[in-house]
């Protein structure tokens, strides 16, 4: 898993526009200004409401609680710390949200922690860090699709409550799907930089409903979540060449799935040799299976 935190750690700036925006913009106009910040937001929430029905407008937006100066200094000197530096913005991040347990700026921290915490592997505190920041922002697509991915490679027949987790890994996919199109491209970024971001999101959400899909034995569904994750990936991940392999030789796409592993294999690294066994299995398969008597 590890091209997946190094992805996200490059993209880690986009959850500041993806998921908070509307609360960096009500800190921008906080001067002089609460009483006016959410009206001025008013008519892009109408927008958004009209594509994704189920989206609550922020109560941290409509009517965000004073900041005080100490507060606001704990929260730029957050923002200062490098994304590459994650055990910084972790312990000043929980820092911040023990003592300020009710700030605005709320979800930009608890975004920006459950990506620290997936890039330092600590999955539990992700994954409980994510369902808090996807509570107060629901439409913070960038959560959402690391949410949807990660919890469907963690998830087991070990794991407690499992079907109940891969539910939630294909709300959170099939929501960040069906957001993404409406997201506004925030003025700071650049058409190539927005485009890249999204297909990112996409990439990771895709990717979960996919594996979603594996673990239930629904491979057909699984097959073109897979193919979407891989089409929209720069530097496709091995991991989803091996899943997209497992679900076409399942459905006896035997040259497909000989395909998928080959790429899969491509890749020096931990799954080579599982893939290479796979593509050969599936030449085993295709040969005996295809010219097999009906």
């Amino acid at each position: 898993m590890r091209k997946m935190w190094d992805v996200w750690t490059g993209l880690a700036a986009a959850l500041l526009f993806f998921g908070a925006c509307g609360v960096t913009a009500a800190q921008s106009s906080q001067s002089g200004q609460s009483g006016q910040s959410g009206q001025a937001q008013q008519p892009a929430q109408s927008q958004d409401k009209s594509k994704t029905p189920d989206a609550a407008p922020l109560t941290l937006d409509v009517a965000p609680p004073p900041v005080s100066a100490e507060e606001d200094t704990a929260f730029k000197a957050f923002q200062a710390v490098p994304v590459t530096d994650q055990a910084k913005r972790i312990e000043l991040g929980e820092a911040f949200v023990q003592k300020y347990p009710q700030s605005r700026y709320l979800p930009t921290l608890y975004g920006s922690l459950t990506i620290a915490y997936m890039q330092s592997n600590q999955i539990p505190k992700m994954l409980e860090i994510g369902d808090k920041a996807v509570a107060l922002t629901p439409n913070d697509v960038t959560t959402l699709a690391i949410l949807a991915q990660t919890i469907s490679r963690v998830t087991n027949s070990n794991t407690p409550n499992a079907a109940q987790q891969l539910q939630k890994a294909e709300t959170y996919g099939k929501k960040a799907i069906e957001i993404v199109p409406t997201l506004p491209k925030p003025p700071n970024l650049t058409d190539e930089a927005f485009t890249a971001a999204k297909n990112q999101a996409l990439v990771a959400a895709h990717s979960g409903l996919g594996l979603v899909y594996v673990k239930r034995g629904k491979n057909d569904e699984a097959i073109p979540e897979l193919e979407a994750s891989i089409k929209l990936d720069p530097t496709p991940d091995p991991v989803n060449y091996y899943l997209l392999g497992i679900a076409d030789k399942s459905t006896s796409h035997f040259e497909d799935a000989i395909a998928a592993f080959n790429k899969c294999a491509e890749t020096a690294g931990p799954m080579q040799p599982t893939c290479k066994a796979q593509a050969e299995d599936a030449k085993k398969k295709s040969a005996t299976e295809l010219s097999a008597p009906k």
